[in-house]
């Protein structure tokens, strides 16, 4: 049977037609649908592999690699930045090896697209000396499941699969395969020498992970690269994996340059037989590696003058490498002139947030009650609160809680004491936000901290959150409250605001910062709580039935400018405001923030 897939959900289905007993995930594009995918099938074909979605990726990495430590095929998937916060396990367990198949999911994003940086996890693979498979398209994505649990249990050791935004988000038919049931994990062997090892014992560890790294490399390495273009006396050659690879398959099908440049593919970036590659691509006076993000393949290649991409040049060093950036490199190394394209027309429109959004009417309310305040922020569709003038720094998840305390004590050095507001989603605070709160409250930090609550993880695809009942596949679980885990923190001053209400967002904010500045202050908290419209799980409890516009209205654009609400735009004749009612939400917050009092709400009843 055949059927066509999102390359997430190829993966998936390679997982469990492959005996995957467990996987465990924390939701990022691109990778968030590889877990929900997961649990639908296993579902579906009554498989008792289990799904979990887990706090944070270091959790879920450690939860996963315990099933494998039990002999049990296991999985954990995250995006590229997630990989970061799973990096103490990785490091740690390519010592300590696995003994079910272990595969670990990052999927990066080149460009980057979602994410604030555009990191290679081959490089993470790289480092933590793990092989790492690189898929072009969904179904060799799914294919590499197979070999990489293969590989995971013929060696003992984890395997990184590493697809990329335009193989998870992208399409293809499938052949589909039996789903068997997994193997239940037969028990965890005691063994604390390699478990538990002290510093010496690691010693030992990582010399035998070397001594599979070298075996895997000679083994398989034999199978690289595979020649799919190109003729025998081709005078040029590249070595492409990935998605590029892809591309430059049809570029240079296009170019007709087949007989010229032969393409050979790396399924394995690492280990590479770099020996053994040389030799095979001998004919070849001149190589050009093209990969992406970064120069893995090359770096194993660097030392021999005729190799080249990234670490010269021929290749750019940042950005996603489109068919037309990659066709200018492919020309220049062919010797042919450039290529002619007309100028993009139009200018794309800048990401805001939803029509009837919470988080707008808070940040709104933000920027109004403290106008010159801090306004440090954290990792979620609330970092668009920058179009609102109230986002000033966003690093990595939980980070606004560090960056708030330390904006506290840079100030209190010189005896001054700004407004600090800082904002962090519900499901960001789960993750990473519990450990910089305890210290920055234990420290003796002074701040507003504005926890947005709209009860899902949003910016991914309304995951559940720890807040929730509802676990993967439907499942019942305790829900852990926010107000609970806050005040165990320590923080004494704790409000929860509907923030549809501005007046009492206003009065939230102000009392807070009263606290704060109290003598016995100290972080002063308040749950911006309303549902996100977007979650089709949540009943939405709506004021009004129509949001208008009347004839009072003068054109001052603070409803647009100001408060930046996708539903009302400005008529080019009259220049004056209205509002879409194709996506306008009727939330009424625009109500309370005309200043000319001149948007009315039609009630229900009326």
């Amino acid at each position: 049977m055949k059927k066509i897939l999102l390359g997430n959900e190829a993966i998936a289905r390679g997982l469990l037609e492959n005996g995957c007993c467990f996987a465990a995930s924390y939701p990022g594009t691109p990778a968030s649908e590889i877990l929900s995918s997961f649990v639908q099938m296993a579902k579906a074909a009554e498989s008792p592999a289990m799904g979990e979605w887990s706090i944070n990726e270091k959790v879920a990495f450690e939860t996963a690699l315990a099933v494998s430590y039990s002999g049990g095929r296991a999985a954990v998937s995250m995006k590229q930045v997630g990989l970061n916060v799973a990096c103490d396990p990785l490091m740690s367990s390519a010592y300590t090896g696995v003994k079910g198949g272990f595969v670990v999911i990052s999927a990066d994003d080149p460009g980057p697209h979602s994410s604030q940086t555009e990191q290679d996890s081959r490089m993470m693979a790289m480092m933590a000396k793990i092989p790492v498979l690189d898929p072009s398209s969904p179904r060799e994505a799914k294919e590499m499941i197979q070999l990489g649990l293969q590989v995971s249990e013929e060696f003992e050791i984890p395997v990184m699969i590493r697809p990329t935004t335009r193989v998870c988000h992208s399409r293809q038919g499938i052949i589909l395969g039996e789903i068997p049931k997994p193997s239940i994990p037969a028990g965890f062997l005691k063994d604390p020498q390699r478990w538990a090892a002290t510093p010496r014992y690691r010693l030992i560890l990582h010399r035998q992970l070397n001594e599979k790294i070298a075996t895997i490399a000679e083994k398989y390495g034999k199978k690289s690269p595979e020649k799919i273009l190109g003729g025998k006396n081709s005078s040029q050659c590249i070595l492409s994996s990935g998605v590029a690879l892809a591309h430059t398959y049809d570029l240079l099908k296009g170019l007709k340059l087949e007989n010229q440049i032969a393409l050979y593919q790396v399924k394995m970036p690492y280990p590479l037989n770099a020996g053994l590659i040389l030799e095979r691509i001998g004919p070849s006076r001149d190589i050009l590696v093209i990969e992406e993000p970064g120069p893995v393949i090359e770096m194993q290649l660097a030392s021999r003058d005729r190799v080249k991409g990234r670490m010269d040049g021929s290749i750019p060093p940042e950005g996603e490498l489109t068919p037309d950036v990659l066709e200018d490199c492919i020309r220049k190394f062919a010797g042919l002139p450039p290529a002619q394209r007309r100028a993009s027309a139009g200018k794309p429109r800048r990401p805001t947030l939803c029509p009837g959004c919470p988080h707008r009417a808070a940040f709104y309310a933000i920027r109004q009650t403290f106008p010159g305040g801090i306004y440090p922020s954290d990792i979620g569709c609330y970092t668009l609160g920058l179009n609102l003038g109230a986002v000033d720094t966003v690093l990595c998840m939980g980070a606004t809680i560090s960056q708030a305390a330390g904006f506290y004590h840079a100030y209190r050095m010189r005896g001054e004491f700004p407004a600090i507001i800082a904002t962090i989603g519900d499901s960001t605070f789960y993750h990473a936000g519990l450990p910089p709160l305890i210290n920055a409250v234990h420290n003796g930090a002074k701040f507003v901290l504005v926890l947005l609550d709209n009860s899902t993880t949003a910016m991914t695809g309304n995951q559940p959150t720890p807040g929730m009942e509802i676990l993967a596949g439907g499942r019942k679980g305790q829900a852990i409250s926010l107000e609970d885990l806050v005040k165990a923190s320590g923080v004494k001053s704790l409000a929860v605001v509907d923030p549809y209400s501005l007046d009492d967002m206003t009065r939230a904010l102000k009392e807070a910062d009263k606290v704060c500045r109290s003598e016995e202050g100290g972080v002063a908290a308040i749950i911006s709580r309303h549902p996100c419209l977007m979650d089709l799980g949540v009943e939405k409890k709506k004021k009004t039935e129509r949001v208008e516009i009347g004839e009072d209205c003068i054109g001052c654009r603070v409803c647009i400018d100001d408060f930046e609400c996708p539903a009302i735009e400005m008529e080019t004749k009259t220049g004056l405001a209205r509002i879409d009612q194709t996506i306008c939400s009727a939330c009424g917050v625009c109500i309370q923030v005309c200043p000319q009092e001149a948007i009315k709400a039609r009630s229900k009843e009326s």
